[in-house]
């Protein structure tokens, strides 16, 4: 049985897997894109429910300011910092350098 929660959180993850390499989304645009604005925080559930999967690239969703909230789900307290490094994306004090300008933001970018 398909309940109403596992089907947001699918669409959560078409969305995350559309997040260029190199940038980074939020929560909220995501939750917005989807029509439930004020659900940021089920968003964040969804991607916290992703386990290992390496084809939901949860790292690049962080919080509406770039902040790597996300960090303590993944193995080591550092892999999300690291996941995003690796993509050159710069990390200082735990948030994204230059948010503004590699935030994705999939209301611009899907419609």
């Amino acid at each position: 049985m398909t309940t109403k929660s596992d089907n947001f959180f699918k669409k959560v993850h078409e969305i995350a897997r559309l997040i260029p390499y190199g940038r980074v989304t939020s929560y909220g645009a995501i939750a917005k894109y989807l029509g439930a604005a004020r659900s940021a925080r089920m968003v964040g559930w969804a991607m916290n429910s992703s386990g290992n999967d390496e084809s939901i690239p949860a790292h690049r969703v962080v919080n509406r300011i770039g902040v790597l909230t996300g960090k303590n789900h993944f193995q080591g307290t550092s892999l999300m910092q690291q996941l995003l490094e690796n993509e050159g994306v710069e990390i200082k004090d735990h948030k994204v350098v230059n948010f503004e300008k590699l935030f994705w933001d999939p209301s611009q970018q899907l419609n």
